[in-house]
């Protein structure tokens, strides 16, 4: 098996960043975590415990600048894994998982250990959201994937997260700099920022965030609750299949070396298969 680690970096953000240790530390093992607390004012928690988690100055102070920097300094520390022993690099926001369909009956080590990685690869990005009137608030009691069935087939979130060379990502993980991607069959990329109404609210309201410029972003980004809600739900093999293959062929006219989609709005409902996962 190949050796491999996941890397991210965080600020403010204890109930992601609690999830994300718990998964990735089941299928890689704590002690390849690598967390970067953006801030010297940051604590870091005690289920971090068995990582690797370091607080570093903070990166920048508006948005743009700050996932630049940010992203930067990841490339850095990934390729300084991958000359270090690492065969594979991940690296993701924390509220961000990378995950094998289970009807594989694979790990994510057995998966990306058979993978042919050339440079770096991508899963297909699920925007989960909260259907309104049907889903409850999320409660950290339960795995997210019993509590949220719904996602939106998302260009964004099919990112090349999964690098076995020292390369550049751009701002957010969207792309490697110079680099084409190749999106890995039957393996998705899990995004949860935008899944639950009342916890988005408390983000519109964290001072923090709203100091480096992310209020516009948070408030587009809670369209997908929206879409969520208001979309018809359509088959999830049928529908992530023609996603892959578009999204292979498709790209957008000022960056060739990301995915589009014809602008499509296409809600899935996630498989009962999925629901132990996280």
């Amino acid at each position: 098996m190949k050796k491999i680690a996941a890397i991210t970096m965080v600020r403010n953000d204890d109930f992601y960043l609690r999830k994300w240790v718990e998964y990735y530390g089941r299928e890689l093992g704590k002690e390849n975590l690598y967390i970067y607390f953006d801030g010297l004012d940051q604590e870091i928690a005690p289920f971090c415990e068995g990582t690797t988690a370091l607080k570093v100055p903070k990166i920048g102070k508006k948005v743009v600048s700050a996932e630049k920097g940010r992203l930067q300094f990841l490339s850095w520390k990934a390729a300084e894994l991958l000359s270090g022993g690492y065969d594979i690099v991940i690296g993701v926001d924390a509220d961000e998982f990378i995950v094998v369909d289970p009807k594989r009956g694979q790990s994510l080590v057995e998966y990306l250990s058979e993978a042919r990685i050339k440079g770096s690869m991508s899963a297909l990005g699920l925007d989960f959201g909260q259907k309104v009137g049907e889903e409850a608030d999320v409660t950290e009691s339960l795995p997210f994937l019993q509590q949220r069935h719904y996602a939106q087939i998302g260009t964004r979130y099919t990112k090349p997260s999964i690098m076995n060379e020292p390369l550049t990502w751009g701002s957010g993980f969207h792309r490697i700099k110079g680099r084409n991607f190749h999106i890995g069959k039957d393996l998705y990329l899990l995004h949860f920022g935008y899944f639950d109404q009342k916890r988005l609210e408390e983000r519109f309201q964290d001072k923090d965030r709203l100091s480096q410029g992310w209020g516009k972003h948070m408030k587009k980004r809670s369209r997908t609750i929206r879409l969520v809600t208001d979309l018809k739900a359509r088959k999830f093999e049928c529908w992530t299949r023609f996603a892959r293959i578009c999204q292979r062929l498709v790209r957008p006219p000022y960056a060739w070396n990301k995915p589009a989609m014809f602008g499509l709005r296409i809600i899935v409902r996630i498989p009962e298969r999925f629901s132990d996962i996280l």
